[in-house]
């Protein structure tokens, strides 16, 4: 039987941090669980495409934009499973467990979210994350993401636009379960431009986004924002 499970990357200049991704994976290799692992990249000018063949990734790659890379290196996967993460982001020891106790529902899921530092900043951030998670059902990228390869199709995968991808699929999702597993990810960027600043620039584009405004718009958006940081 092969395993079920294809895990997608998205990946930009993502040297420094892919190498912990991928080895937070091995025990999901182990437990006969992942059948790939696609890294889809976006023009990475720093060593990511070395680190991927170096952890024997498949490789897909194409214009730099998260909605894209992901439609791309999704439609490459082979498995019932579909099992997105960003490249910053690392499953914590006992992931695997939930998953393949979760794969029997058929329904997507996500991973409760934490960050890779201490203090008031990234507990509050995770704590908004998982309320969002739980009592709206918008999953960001970096909780991870669980879901069959053809609900995926039927719902029209990931759409291929600059900003908000996540939040664009999970407003289709017929459901969504959370898995008593935890996706840590990065705290760097909030760190670096402050976490009260960065959380609600954030919010104030997911309401934009969901109010209408155009996600290659939001997205130019975003990145003058970080330019100032």
């Amino acid at each position: 039987m092969r395993a079920p499970v294809s895990v997608i990357i998205p990946t930009l200049n993502a040297a420094t941090t892919l190498p912990g991704c991928a080895a937070a994976l091995m025990e999901g290799l182990d437990a006969g669980l992942i059948r790939e692992v696609i890294v889809s990249d976006g023009g990475s000018t720093d060593a990511t495409l070395s680190v991927a063949e170096s952890i024997g990734a498949e490789i897909v790659t194409g214009p730099a934009s998260r909605g894209g890379q992901l439609r791309r290196g999704c439609a490459a996967g082979q498995g019932a499973w579909l099992l997105i993460l960003h490249a910053d982001t690392q499953l914590e020891p006992g992931w695997s467990d939930a998953v393949a106790d979760h794969l029997s529902h058929g329904t997507p899921a996500t991973f409760r979210l934490a960050y890779d530092a201490r203090g008031m900043g990234p507990r509050v951030t995770a704590a908004w994350a998982n309320l969002r998670t739980r009592i709206l059902r918008l999953p960001y990228g970096d909780q991870g993401m669980l879901i069959r390869s053809d609900m995926l199709k039927d719902l029209g995968g990931y759409p291929d636009i600059a900003l908000m991808e996540d939040v664009a699929l999970a407003r289709r999702l017929p459901a969504l379960n959370v898995l008593d597993a935890t996706a840590r990810t990065s705290f760097a960027r909030y760190a670096a431009e402050g976490w009260l600043r960065r959380g609600a620039r954030n919010l104030i584009l997911l309401l934009r986004y969901l109010t209408g405004s155009d996600p290659h718009v939001l997205a130019q958006a975003y990145r003058r924002s970080s330019r100032r940081s």
